[in-house]
């Protein structure tokens, strides 16, 4: 396909998604494929995260601009510590890298940059970016982009029971007053809503530690294309699929 064709297929597929209606209102995407990526064209993986943080930033722009309110990108989980120091090193360099670079677009394009994760585990010159960041970008409502960084389902769990513990420990709160909206809100995510559709990249079937709380009843969209060749007119694909999709939410 030419560009001129895949142009032209982009502007089909976006008068589709807006004709459908039904946009989700947040969007996770688990990011896979960048290490096959870099294999497939025998790169170091270096190169396939560089490819995976291009193919974000048009995720980003597309979310934009079909009308999502968050964009949720697993970035860094932590599991992904248990990689090569030097794979792990080249990650953290290009978090930081991209940080700097794309600030000021994504202030001047209404994005907001929040985290959900803990940036206490993140070395201080990455933390110190990212913390710029979500200052510049905190006046941005156009698109929230929420970084999952540092992040896991299962310890973001045991998170808020921890501080739910503290808090009736102190008095600040009774133990029949727990229920799952006190729970949410001491979770990562609080103040966002659940995911609509988690989008995974290079055909895995699994969620992979990911939102294990907020994805009860997230619709699931899988593609067997790696994350850097995943592009705009894959996310308004995706979005398609999730328009024609009834949710019943445990209902018949």
């Amino acid at each position: 396909m030419s560009d001129t064709q895949k142009e032209q297929e982009l502007e089909r597929l976006k008068s589709e998604v807006k004709g459908q209606g039904n946009v989700p209102a947040h969007v996770a995407v688990i990011m896979d494929g960048n290490g096959r990526w870099a294999q497939r064209h025998n790169l170091p993986i270096s190169d396939g995260h560089a490819a995976g943080v291009r193919a974000a930033k048009s995720t980003v722009k597309i979310a934009r601009e079909t009308g999502v309110g968050v964009l949720t990108l697993y970035t860094f989980s932590v599991q992904n510590w248990r990689r090569s120091k030097s794979e792990v090193r080249a990650l953290m360099e290009l978090l930081s890298q991209s940080a700097l670079k794309e600030v000021d677009e994504l202030a001047q394009e209404g994005v907001r940059v929040v985290v959900s994760g803990n940036l206490r585990g993140i070395p201080m010159a990455q933390r110190k970016a990212i913390e710029m960041v979500i200052k510049r970008t905190a006046g941005g409502d156009k698109l929230i982009l929420n970084l999952a960084l540092n992040y896991g389902g299962r310890e973001e769990i045991v998170k808020a029971v921890r501080d739910i513990v503290t808090e009736v420990g102190e008095g600040k709160l009774e133990p029949n007053e727990i229920n799952e909206e006190i729970f949410k809100a001491h979770l990562y995510t609080s103040g966002l809503p659940d995911p609509d559709l988690l989008i995974r990249t290079s055909g895995e079937m699994r969620i992979s530690n990911f939102l294990l709380w907020q994805s009860a009843y997230t619709e699931f969209y899988v593609t067997d294309i790696l994350w850097p060749d995943f592009d705009e007119v894959e996310f308004c694909r995706a979005l398609i699929e999730y328009a024609q999709r009834q949710r019943r939410f445990g209902a018949r």
